[in-house]
């Protein structure tokens, strides 16, 4: 079951005079045993994912800076107090931009791997650094992440499912191609981000240099439309209830495009496409 609330949660939980007693009632059953999840920013300039149930809550990268992020969550009704853990994907400056002062105002321990934390240009505050290891489900209060490597040109890149209650949803953006890491944790989800980063015309056509066109579609790049579509189709769970479409192309593809390629072949999987420029709102997941 899914449901996606664009205002704020406390106003979806209860102020709401419209809503009736009874499915009042119904979604304060339901948002307790369910997992919640937003893509604060998602693309080149920029990503973060919300991932949490009422009491913990988890960001999977921290790439627009702190001030952003707090207004973006403030906006969607979601609490600072109940982030956990940031969890670092890799290095590159827009999974990483805000992650230090966050992490520093906050007190939020960083997950990051040791070659990670090297090759960025973070400065996380030594007591709140965390170090995993892939395939190694790290409990953050009552939520269980798991790590796992993928296909992407870092020096050591992860994507991770974050699970509560018998739900899991998952963030799989920068990868190059389908890994069986990949395949088998997005048969896990009832919920994903996926990268649909480029649509391979607009790619060719583009004004990209030629050295960027390889480098996005060589292997350890980014997965296009197409790419991702498979991926979808053939490894997506039967209840996988959401699949927010992310890390799109400003210069390479439209979310128009995707969404409609998408939705022709959803077969009961809802829709939705991340913004490279705001936040999503809030969407409730149910197993």
């Amino acid at each position: 079951m899914i449901y996606n609330f664009h205002a704020p949660l406390y106003k979806a939980e209860g102020t709401n005079k419209q809503l009736s007693s009874q499915r009042l009632n119904f979604f304060t059953t339901f948002a307790r045993m369910s997992l919640y999840l937003a893509s604060i920013n998602s693309g080149s300039n920029g990503n973060c994912y919300y991932i949490g149930n009422r009491e913990d809550a988890v960001l999977v990268d921290a790439g627009i800076s702190c001030r952003e992020t707090e207004q973006r969550l403030m906006r969607l009704g979601l609490s600072m107090n109940k982030i956990r853990a940031i969890f670092i994907s890799h290095e590159h400056t827009d999974h990483t931009l805000g992650a230090d002062v966050l992490s520093r105002k906050h007190k939020i321990p960083v997950y990051i791997t040791p070659e990670t934390y090297r090759s960025s240009k973070l400065s996380i505050t030594p007591h709140l650094i965390r170090s995993f290891l892939a395939h190694e489900t790290i409990s953050i209060a009552s939520l269980s992440v798991h790590p796992f490597p993928k296909e992407h040109d870092g020096v050591d890149s992860h994507s991770f499912t974050v699970s509560f209650d018998g739900v899991t949803a998952g963030v799989f953006t920068d990868i190059g191609a389908a890994c069986p890491n990949v395949i088998h944790q997005l048969g896990r989800c009832h919920a994903a981000f996926l990268e649909a980063n480029y649509d391979e015309t607009m790619l060719e056509t583009g004004r990209y240099p030629l050295f960027l066109k390889r480098r996005i579609r060589g292997g350890r790049g980014h997965l296009s439309n197409m790419q991702s579509l498979e991926l979808f189709m053939s490894h997506a769970a039967p209840f996988l209830g959401l699949l927010i479409l992310s890390h799109l192309s400003e210069q390479n593809n439209h979310p128009e495009i995707v969404h409609r390629l998408f939705t022709t072949h959803a077969n009961g999987t809802r829709i939705a496409v991340a913004s490279r420029y705001r936040e999503t709102g809030v969407f409730y997941i149910g197993a």
